[in-house]
């Protein structure tokens, strides 16, 4: 039977990739144990950083959701979004003390300027709701699937990132990840042909630029 379903269709046609975002050597070396915390302490300082942009992102769908959404509890779901980041933004500050990383010293690196000017592009009004909405559930997805694994069964997480990857890994994430899926496919359902490629190109756009952030925490170029 074919999946009509576009997320899925797409995450299988696009499987290499997604796989490469959702499981990359960084994320396996947290599950594995063998992390290198100076990698870890630079994950924080610039996610912190892309966090902070990645605000502003959030708002902005929240505004297309509220003009063009078909359905009134897109607006709540997405400003359940906006509240979690502003605890999200409280813990990385509250990490980089306990690591010593001083986030005001941080300077970006270009894998995370280059995603932090991305997702300022996403903020125009020229860029549809549906299209905006496909990548906001791409950047959450990564997140969910690469840290819930490194909780699932036969993980060697070290102690000291359990609350990292509990942080996205947690069940009720996942459920937040589910909800953004349905309401882009149901989005995608309804759209035509143009913004539906539009959409699918953002989701590899998104999945690039997650490998290359992962690249980025590891030290390569």
């Amino acid at each position: 039977m074919e999946e009509k379903l576009m997320i899925p269709k797409w995450v299988n046609k696009h499987n290499e990739l997604y796989t490469a975002a959702t499981r990359h050597p960084f994320t396996l070396s947290i599950r594995d144990g063998s992390v290198d915390f100076s990698a870890f302490k630079l994950w924080l300082g610039q996610d912190y950083i892309f966090v902070r942009a990645f605000v502003p992102f959030v708002a902005s769908l929240l505004l297309k959701a509220w003009k063009e959404s078909d359905d009134d509890s897109d607006v709540e779901v997405i400003l359940g979004g906006i509240a979690a980041l502003n605890d999200e933004i409280s813990w990385f500050k509250r990490e980089a003390s306990k690591w010593s990383v001083s986030l005001s010293s941080i300077v970006p690196q270009k894998a995370n300027m280059e995603y932090c000017r991305f997702l300022e592009s996403i903020t125009s009004p020229e860029v549809e709701y549906t299209v905006a909405v496909t990548a906001f559930w791409a950047i959450e997805a990564v997140y969910q699937e690469s840290y819930a694994h490194c909780l699932s069964d036969g993980a060697k997480t070290p102690e000291e990132l359990k609350e990292t990857c509990q942080r996205w890994g947690n069940d009720g994430f996942g459920q937040y990840c589910h909800t953004l899926q349905n309401i882009a496919n149901r989005r995608l359902e309804k759209s035509p042909e143009d913004i539906v490629l539009k959409a699918e190109a953002m989701v590899i756009h998104v999945l690039e630029y997650e490998v290359e952030f992962w690249n980025m925490s590891r030290g390569e170029t």
